[in-house]
């Protein structure tokens, strides 16, 4: 069984969430992301989470094709990130779940199956 706790980041509601132009290149600001997660699975989010943590970025849209990087697997949702992102977290059920969006709809559906819900800030430095 698997010890380290799952992360799983909604891609698209992150990257929305930095008025960075990321409207202009989903796709390269779901690389940014994926970069910038790369070093959480050895150093965890202090202190909420420690490390070692398995990181997954889950994609959709325009970003579908994003690949994985070392320390972040890369999912692309094949049609509602969302509902990949509740699937991840049930098929996990005996390990700490952190699901980092501001979905509303999408916090009440992954708490529903024992996940943790961090907003986007969360994962700034």
């Amino acid at each position: 069984m698997e010890s380290r706790p799952l992360l799983i980041v909604d891609g698209a509601n992150v990257v929305g969430s930095r008025p960075d132009g990321w409207w202009r290149d989903r796709a390269g600001a779901a690389v940014r992301l994926r970069d910038a997660l790369a070093p959480v699975g050895e150093a965890g989010v202090p202190p909420e989470l420690p490390p070692p943590v398995q990181v997954v970025l889950v994609v959709e849209g325009a970003a579908r094709h994003v690949a994985p990087a070392p320390g972040v697997e890369v999912v692309s949702a094949p049609g509602s990130g969302d509902d990949t992102m509740v699937e991840l977290v049930a098929a996990a059920p005996d390990r700490r779940r952190v699901v980092v969006t501001a979905d509303r709809e999408l916090r009440e559906r992954v708490t529903a199956l024992g996940a943790e819900v961090r907003g986007p800030r969360w994962l700034r430095p």
